[in-house]
């Protein structure tokens, strides 16, 4: 108790060195605060985007179809393997894929055909809420079809043209249709901007002839908290004949962008408070050197070397404390305020924007973790209570005579 006593006594010794470093330190904890809850809103976007408009939380397929795409390896059995999903926590759409050719006008480009359930594909992604131009798919409306973004750029289409498309269909014939443009999605990813062309599955199965079978089952989860890697075990025994990929395995670059990021926010971390730990090296040495007489008589009568060294550190671990209650006064508040009315860089970026494939959303949110609090803070404790070491065993090792006698 005499120990903070003493600390509490000599925060306020020298009034503006003090609050220079705690406002310093407050400042930096407050912005890394923000940085760390902006890093975790782009994560949570770039995720969604990736998970939530396409991809899916995890993919089914069939023995070998991701190595080498084939119309003809299917899901058979896709009604009693949709009804596993169910039975299991999971919701789940299937799709139908298949490759051709689409010309309007003088310009062609390979296309990627989908199958699509109407009813289903809404539960597990929100790709039907991404139309840019247009309307979505409708079963009503069997010659509409859906384009992404730069596939309808390059053939010059607009909402109401016409586009003939041209295939191989299942029984060996030629699939040739003229259908009529619907919708043009936003950006999405690279794969459906550049070559994603989306019909009802209804269609797709008169056009390609696939009486049966699907080529991919898209998954989520139903319980979000689950564990990922858990939830992919529990997928690959419930369908041992099938492959089971989660959105990680199906995007490495993207996964590997997430883990980096968190490498980011550390390094980011020690460069910021790298400069707060000089400065507070800096205040405590002026501190220590201006109360080395006083020092001396305090252990000249009988306070103990550990008992200065504990002064010194309390001391500055409560500038510290004050600093932290500062930045999450101001820094939480400007997060929070963020995580409602986002960062718009679209004048800085294209709309068509991508990283690792996936569409780059122009507006960032904050959001506020346990992690994109507490992280910042106890960095600055860390980086703090590096930066008091030398200045306390300093006072620590003093000899009373030659410290009185100091000038």
């Amino acid at each position: 108790m005499q120990i903070v006593f003493f600390a509490l006594r000599n925060f306020n010794r020298a009034r503006t060195r003090t609050w220079i470093t705690v406002g310093a330190m407050a400042f930096a904890c407050a912005i890394m605060i923000f940085y760390a809850s902006l890093l975790e809103g782009w994560l949570a976007g770039m995720e969604k985007n990736a998970v939530g408009m396409d991809l899916g939380e995890f993919q089914i397929h069939g023995r070998g179809y991701r190595a080498d795409p084939d119309l003809y390896k299917i899901i058979t059995e896709e009604g009693g393997v949709l009804a596993q999903l169910d039975r299991q926590g999971f919701v789940a759409a299937p799709r139908l894929h298949a490759s051709g050719l689409a010309a309007a006008g003088n310009a062609s480009s390979g296309i990627e055909l989908r199958g699509v359930d109407l009813v289903r594909e809404g539960l597990v992604t929100a790709l039907n809420q991404h139309v840019w131009q247009g309307q979505w798919l409708a079963e009503n409306d069997q010659a509409g079809v859906v384009v992404g973004r730069k596939l309808a750029r390059i053939l010059g289409l607009a909402v109401g043209d016409e586009v003939v498309v041209v295939a191989q269909a299942a029984d060996g014939s030629t699939a040739n249709e003229l259908f009529r443009v619907r919708g043009i999605l936003k950006s999405v990813s690279e794969g459906v901007d550049r070559s994603g062309f989306l019909m009802t599955a209804a269609t797709f199965r008169r056009l390609m002839i696939v009486p049966q079978g699907v080529q991919q089952i898209v998954v989520k989860r139903q319980v979000p908290s689950e564990n990922l890697d858990q939830a992919t075990s529990r997928l690959s025994r419930l369908l041992p004949n099938y492959e089971v990929r989660n959105w990680r395995q199906l995007q490495p670059v993207l996964a590997r962008l997430f883990e980096m990021s968190d490498i980011s926010l550390v390094i980011m971390l020690l460069i910021t408070y790298a400069a707060v730990g000089i400065l507070t090296l800096n205040a405590l040495l002026m501190s220590v050197f201006e109360r080395i007489p006083e020092f001396g008589v305090m252990k000249a009568l009988g306070f103990s070397p550990w008992g200065l060294f504990a002064m010194i550190v309390v001391e500055s671990m409560l500038q510290v404390t004050v600093a932290v209650v500062l930045a999450v006064a101001v820094g939480l508040p400007l997060s929070f305020y963020f995580s409602h009315h986002p960062i718009d860089f679209s004048g800085f970026v294209q709309s068509s924007s991508t990283i690792a494939g996936i569409a780059f959303d122009p507006k960032w949110y904050c959001v506020v973790t346990v992690n994109s609090v507490v992280l910042p803070i106890l960095f600055l404790y860390l980086v703090a209570g590096l930066a008091i070491l030398y200045p306390a065993l300093k006072a620590a090792m003093l000899k009373p005579l030659a410290a009185i006698y100091h000038r």
